[in-house]
């Protein structure tokens, strides 16, 4: 289903994304050296709480993950790039930290993802992965608006993916979100420009290009939900939701602070 919002539910969306932006904005400022992933969760659910929101993920469970996915946030560490279900585990100096956290807010939902390494060292591939999946977030960005097809946006992504000299996943990539988590359409991390659906203002899309330094396999921990690269390489995501309006693409989910 691809759903297009009304005015009034793209401003709720704005409070969502926000929402969404400071909750991750105040845990990378948490994340230090031996701070336990349990924990990270442990402070999502009390954010969430507090704002008088609902996790999208306690419940979520898709045919590709094992069971209802039971936490507020997924914590992705160095090999690991999606859906990682936090653990008794505690960061490292160097380690690098993805964070993904989607919420519902007012009946509509917002999704982002920030990467980062964890302490004082700045291991320089580490750096270069998430320096690029932000580039190529931001040209995704750039180019969204109404009359532009998915295709545009693919297309944006994956050059400056593959100018990186990254290989590229296809498995999994951004998505339409409002009153739901995961909707149409879907927007692979590569593609080719002028095919696909075209935007509409009120259009909700979800970007987020990721990816792993050597790999575009992916395997499936025992917990059923935590992918990794196939090769132990590292690993990066970036994701914003944003709002297609008359003028272009609203980003949603920054934090306000």
């Amino acid at each position: 289903m691809i759903e297009i919002l009304t005015p009034v539910q793209v401003d709720r969306a704005r409070r969502t994304g926000a929402l969404v932006g400071d909750i991750l904005q105040t845990l990378r400022e948490r994340a230090e050296v031996g701070t336990n992933l349990l924990d990270l969760d442990r402070w999502t659910a009390e954010m969430i709480r507090d704002a008088g929101a609902e996790s999208c993920y306690v419940d979520y469970a898709p045919s590709f993950g094992r069971g209802p996915f039971g936490h507020h946030v997924c914590t992705s560490v160095n090999d690991a790039v999606l859906h990682g279900r936090p653990r008794d585990q505690r960061l490292a100096d160097g380690d690098l930290l993805t964070l993904d956290l989607a919420v519902r807010l007012d009946g509509i939902a917002a999704d982002s993802a920030i990467s980062f390494v964890v302490g004082d060292s700045r291991p320089e591939e580490s750096v270069r992965l998430i320096e690029t999946t932000e580039r190529a977030l931001a040209a995704a960005i750039d180019v969204a608006g109404p009359g532009v097809r998915i295709g545009d946006i693919s297309s944006a992504i994956g050059s400056v993916l593959t100018d990186a000299g990254y290989p590229i996943n296809m498995q999994f990539g951004g998505h339409g979100i409002g009153t739901t988590m995961h909707q149409d359409p879907h927007v692979s991390n590569d593609g080719r420009a002028g095919r696909g659906y075209q935007l509409r203002p009120g259009l909700l899309l979800a970007l987020e290009p990721w990816v792993m330094t050597d790999t575009p396999v992916l395997v499936t921990d025992d917990d059923g939900w935590t992918l990794r690269s196939v090769t132990g390489c590292r690993t990066a995501h970036s994701e914003h939701t944003v709002a297609i309006t008359e003028d272009g693409a609203e980003v949603l989910t920054l934090p306000t602070r």
